[in-house]
C-alpha cells in the first residue's frame, strides 16, 4: 500500500512501496515538520513522526526548572527554597495548563481529522481566549498577594524576603498557560515540531537571560532570585510570541485569519466542560502525591530525601513515555474525527507497544542499577538504601505504566477526560494512599511498603484503563 503525504515541494519524499523510508529517516522527517496525514498510511510510521518531536518537547520542558535551580543555588539556600515553594503554588497553575490543554487538544485534534481546519482554527481561538481569562484573575491575587503566600506555605523570613520571584511568576502566569495551550493545539492538530521549536527557542533565552538577570552580567540590572523569575518569563514569552507568530502566518495546520477571532460561547463552554476534568484528572494525581510524602515523612527525613531523589530519576527517565502517549492521544482524535474509529484503536496499541519496549529496557537498567544511580545524586549512607529501594522497586511496573500512560491519553485524545478523572481518583485516593499506610505501618514493611504501593498502584490502573477502553465507549464521544 502507498503512502499518502502532504510534504511542501521543497520535502517531496518518494512515498511508494519500494521506497519508504526508513526509521533513521522517518525520525529526521519528524524534526523537520514533515507534513503528513495521521488517518492515511502505516500507523507505526505515523506515530514516530508525531512522537518524536513531542518527546522532544517534554524533555525542553523540564530544562526550565532545571535551569532557574542551577543559577538560584548559587544564592543560597533562601533562594532554593523560594523557588521550591513558589513551584508548589504553580502545581495548581500547570494543573489547569494540562486540563485545558487536553480540552483543546481534543477538539482541535476531531477538526482537523474531519477535514475542517476552519473549525480547527476557530477552537484555538476560543482555547486561547479560556486561558487569558483563567489567567488574568490569578495574575492579579498572585501578584498582590505573594508574601501572604509564602507565609501560609510556612516559608521563613529569608524566604519571604525573595517574593518578588513568586510575584514575577504568578503575576505573569498567562505565559505558562498560553505556552501550554497553544503547543497543545499545534500537536492535536498534528504539527508537534512547531511546539518543540517553540520550547527550543523559549529554552534558549532562559538559559541566556538566568545568569545575566540573576547576577547583573552587562547591562542586565542585578535582581537576584528574582531574576531568575524575570529570566523565565521573557523566554517563555518569546516563546508564546513566537506560537501567535506561526498561528497568524500560517506555518502549519492552522491558521488563524481575522474572521476566526470572536468570542464563540457554546464553543467555549464545550471546551470547558472537557477541559473541567481534565484539570480535575492532573490535580487528583498531582495532590495524591503529597498524601504519599505526608506518610513517608513520618520515617523521617532521610528516607524523604531517597523517595525524592529515586522519583526525579523516575519522573525524568518516563518523559519519553509522555510523548508516545500524546501521540496516541492526537492519533485518536484525528482518527475519529476522520470516523475510522477502529484505525484510532489500533494506534494505541501500537503506541502502548512501543511505550512498552521503551520503558521495559528503561525499567531492568534501573533495578539492576539501582544503587549507582542513586549515588550520582547522594552518597549520604542513610539516604542510599531508600533511594534505592524506591527506584528497584517502583521500576518492577514499568511495564504497566507503559500501558496505563497511553491508554490514559487515548481517553483525553478522544474527548472522555471524565473516565481517567474517576479512574485516577479511584485508584490513587481511594486505593494508592490507604494501601501505602497499610503496608508501611500496619504490616511493618516501612517505606518500601509506601514504594510497593506506587507500584501497585499504578499496575492496577493500566489493568483498569485497557479492561474500559476495550469496550470501546470512548468512539461514540462527541467533541
Amino acid at each position: 500500500m502507498s503512502e499518502t503525504i502532504e510534504i511542501p515541494a521543497a520535502e517531496a519524499v518518494p512515498t511508494g512501496p519500494g521506497d519508504r523510508p526508513g526509521f533513521w529517516r522517518t525520525v529526521g522527517q519528524a524534526l523537520r515538520g514533515v507534513r503528513h496525514d495521521y488517518t492515511e498510511g502505516p500507523i507505526g510510521r505515523a506515530i514516530v513522526l508525531l512522537a518524536v518531536p513531542m518527546v522532544l518537547e517534554m524533555v525542553l520542558e523540564s530544562v526550565f526548572a532545571v535551569v532557574d535551580v542551577f543559577w538560584v543555588s548559587r544564592l543560597g539556600a533562601d533562594a532554593i527554597a523560594t523557588v521550591g515553594l513558589t513551584e508548589s503554588m504553580l502545581a495548581l497553575i500547570y494543573s489547569l495548563a494540562i486540563g485545558l490543554s487536553m480540552g483543546a487538544a481534543a477538539t482541535v485534534a476531531r477538526r482537523i481529522g474531519e477535514k475542517n481546519p476552519d473549525a480547527a482554527a476557530r477552537a484555538a481561538v476560543q482555547s486561547i481566549a479560556l486561558g487569558i481569562a483563567a489567567a488574568v484573575p490569578i495574575g492579579i491575587v498572585g501578584a498582590i498577594l505573594a508574601p501572604r503566600l509564602l507565609a501560609a506555605m510556612g516559608a521563613s523570613p529569608g524566604v519571604i524576603a525573595n517574593s518578588g520571584f513568586t510575584r514575577v511568576m504568578l503575576g505573569a502566569n498567562v505565559v505558562i498557560l498560553l505556552l501550554f495551550l497553544i503547543n497543545a493545539v499545534f500537536r492535536g492538530a498534528g504539527d508537534p515540531s512547531i511546539a518543540m521549536r517553540t520550547l527550543w527557542l523559549a529554552n534558549a533565552f532562559n538559559l541566556l537571560f538566568d545568569p545575566c538577570f540573576i547576577f547583573g552580567l552587562g547591562p542586565f540590572p542585578r535582581l537576584g532570585v528574582m531574576g531568575a523569575a524575570v529570566a523565565t518569563t521573557c523566554g517563555r514569552g518569546i516563546g508564546v510570541l513566537f506560537q501567535l507568530w506561526t498561528l497568524r502566518r500560517g506555518r502549519g495546520r492552522i491558521v488563524i485569519r481575522r474572521e476566526h477571532i470572536s468570542i464563540d460561547p457554546p464553543a467555549m463552554l464545550r471546551l470547558l466542560k472537557i477541559s473541567g476534568n481534565g484539570i480535575f484528572q492532573a490535580m487528583i494525581g498531582m495532590a495524591s502525591w503529597i498524601g504519599i510524602v505526608r506518610i513517608l515523612s513520618a520515617f523521617g527525613s532521610a528516607v524523604v530525601a531517597g523517595y525524592t531523589i529515586g522519583i526525579r530519576i523516575i519522573v525524568f527517565a518516563i518523559l519519553p513515555s509522555w510523548g508516545l502517549s500524546n501521540a496516541a492521544a492526537t492519533m485518536v482524535g484525528q482518527n475519529l474525527g476522520a470516523r475510522k474509529p477502529d484505525r484510532a484503536e489500533r494506534s494505541v496499541y501500537i503506541a502502548a507497544l512501543y511505550n512498552m519496549i521503551f520503558l521495559g529496557a528503561v525499567g531492568v537498567v534501573f533495578v539492576l542499577l539501582a544503587g549507582p544511580l542513586i549515588r550520582l545524586f547522594s552518597t549520604d549512607p542513610a539516604v542510599l538504601p531508600f533511594g534505592t529501594a524506591c527506584l528497584r522497586i517502583v521500576s518492577y511496573g514499568f511495564l504497566f505504566y507503559a500501558v496505563g500512560m497511553v491508554m490514559t491519553q487515548a481517553f483525553n485524545g478522544a474527548g472522555d477526560t471524565w473516565t481517567p478523572t474517576r479512574i485516577n481518583f479511584c485508584i490513587f485516593w481511594l486505593f494508592e494512599i490507604p494501601l501505602a499506610y497499610v503496608l508501611s505501618r500496619r504490616v511493618g514493611l516501612g517505606p518500601r511498603g509506601v514504594f510497593a504501593a506506587i507500584a501497585i498502584a499504578f499496575s492496577t490502573l493500566a489493568v483498569v484503563s485497557t479492561t474500559i477502553f476495550r469496550r470501546g465507549r470512548w468512539k461514540e464521544k462527541k467533541v
